[in-house]
């Protein structure tokens, strides 16, 4: 695979696994730099090439009344401050076109959410803006399907393109990862991630908000890796359960290093 310029960097896949990190949604500002500063050191420790990741609106939530973020305005200059002041690259979701010419003029990375993969339209938008694009596997496509939508942003301009596997969809309020999708997926030439904190979610399965399995992330985060994938997206905080999206989803901070370290090791018993 082709190295990546992902902000002023270079991501080369197979000589470093990649680390996508931090909290879902934007809420406190100090706890957003926090988050970022102890997660790079974390990957610079464990050999991981650090991308940080913050949305500042998440629309797929359960109920009306969860919180979405701060919006788009003041969750870029947030994600600017980051960028700026902990000297790493950022990643952030867009929901609708009218945000990828914004978001882009900050951000390293646009990310399609997994409900938003098949939206033709917004990715062939994020792919001509010049950015890499992180296209997360739906909940509802096979590794197969994902072929598609890697050719739409192809065909569309874009030069850096990551794909995310994150659970598929098994009955109600449940997912399971099938681990031979990065091999079936290894066609596209890309790198691939695994999103171990949003496969251990359970959505919708608290009624108003989906609950979530992280003491699980690190069980499933050694067999991605061991499966073939390039690098891995977790979502993190200091405290998880006194955030106000995905609480029961993200990883601890604390645990964060610990998950790296015995990543790296099969990372490197690979080969690769």
């Amino acid at each position: 695979m082709d190295p990546i310029s992902i902000g002023n960097q270079i991501f080369s896949p197979g000589k470093a696994p990649l680390l996508i990190a931090g909290p879902c949604v934007i809420e406190d500002e100090d706890d957003l730099l926090r988050v970022a500063e102890t997660a790079a050191d974390a990957a610079a420790k464990a050999g991981f090439f650090y991308v940080f990741k913050a949305s500042y609106l998440k629309d797929n939530r359960s109920s009306l009344d969860s919180y979405t973020g701060p919006g788009l305005e003041k969750g870029l200059l947030l994600l600017d401050r980051v960028k700026r002041e902990i000297g790493v690259p950022v990643l952030t979701d867009v929901h609708c076109r009218s945000e990828v010419v914004p978001a882009a003029e900050v951000c390293d990375i646009l990310q399609i959410p997994a409900f938003l993969a098949r939206q033709t339209r917004l990715v062939v938008d994020v792919s001509r803006t010049g950015k890499v694009v992180n296209l997360k596997k739906g909940q509802f496509l096979s590794p197969e399907d994902m072929g598609n939508i890697v050719e739409k942003a192809r065909k569309s301009g874009a030069e850096g393109i990551l794909v995310t596997e994150r659970g598929s969809s098994f009955g109600y309020n449940n997912l399971v990862v099938d681990m031979t999708a990065f091999s079936r997926m290894r066609v596209f030439d890309l790198p691939l991630i695994f999103d171990a904190t949003h496969s251990l979610q359970l959505p919708g399965g608290l009624g108003d908000r989906s609950g979530g399995r992280p003491q699980m992330a690190k069980s499933l985060a050694m067999a991605a890796v061991a499966a073939g994938c390039d690098g891995l997206f977790l979502e993190t905080h200091f405290d998880p359960l006194s955030c106000s999206c995905d609480a029961e989803v993200m990883l601890p901070v604390s645990e964060l290093q610990d998950l790296l370290d015995a990543a790296a090791r099969i990372f490197d018993a690979r080969g690769e």
